[in-house]
């Protein structure tokens, strides 16, 4: 397998400040994210950072950081500013794993470079089946609707589709699946993306995806059937997953 990861980490979070350098079971939280990821075979594992605190930390557990600019709008055109830096091909396939997803799958990460492979896309993420009407209900967790070959037709963190008769007893978990943050693209794909200007849905939604579904940008969504688990988005998150980790 020949795939790059590479992890963006925002030092600035507005709910957490400090989120990727928050400990987990003695470890910082991007660390972990990197060990999974290089568990998933990958060739390189880059984490992408504004702050040189989380460079220090990085090369203390042997890992790759670059700085890149604070300006950037969106994960996406952090991760093309490393691509540029490492000047890398046109032909590789970068996957794009999030610096706050401390307990991703490292085979979540294999089956969305292994579909892109086998089916020579540009452009793909990953989504599961909620687990409960509440997780559907929650609007901190983003809603997919698929449509011909699982193509994504929008993302939300409201709930879509809406049902015009009782939601909660005829809400069927096929009918939108919950987004999981990982993207692949080719570096191709990605200077086209990051040269639009941040669309009027990614700004009202705060969900960088829309910005290709905005510009008519193809994106595939492969199911997940392991058990994903959310990542550090508020402080009952950090908890949830603190309690999992540390037993």
């Amino acid at each position: 397998m020949v795939f790059k990861v590479v992890i963006p980490a925002r030092y600035k979070s507005t709910r957490l400040p400090g989120k990727p350098l928050i400990e987990i079971g003695g470890i910082p939280m991007i660390i972990h994210v990197a060990k999974k990821a290089r568990m998933s075979g990958a060739e390189e594992v880059i984490i992408a950072t504004d702050d040189q605190r989380i460079i220090d930390v990085a090369a203390k557990y042997d890992f790759e950081a670059l700085i890149t600019s604070e300006n950037h709008i969106s994960g996406t055109d952090r991760v093309l500013e490393v691509v540029i830096q490492k000047k890398w091909s046109d032909n590789e396939l970068i996957i794009n794993v999030q610096g706050d997803e401390p307990l991703i799958d490292p085979q979540l990460i294999k089956l969305l470079y292994e579909g892109m492979k086998k089916e020579g896309l540009n452009y793909a993420t990953a989504a599961s089946k909620f687990k409960s009407y509440e997780d559907y209900d929650d609007p901190n967790n983003v809603k997919v609707i698929l449509g011909k070959d699982n193509f994504a037709i929008y993302f939300s963190r409201s709930k879509i589709p809406h049902f015009m008769s009782n939601e909660s007893k005829f809400w069927d978990p096929n009918i939108s699946l919950h987004h999981i943050g990982l993207y692949g693209y080719t570096p191709k794909l990605l200077r086209y993306f990051c040269n639009f200007p941040e669309s009027k849905h990614e700004a009202a939604e705060k969900l960088e995806q829309l910005r290709a579904i905005d510009n008519n940008l193809k994106i595939k969504v492969f199911e997940y059937h392991g058990n994903h688990i959310k990542g550090v988005d508020t402080l009952d998150d950090l908890a949830a997953i603190k309690k999992y980790l540390e037993g």
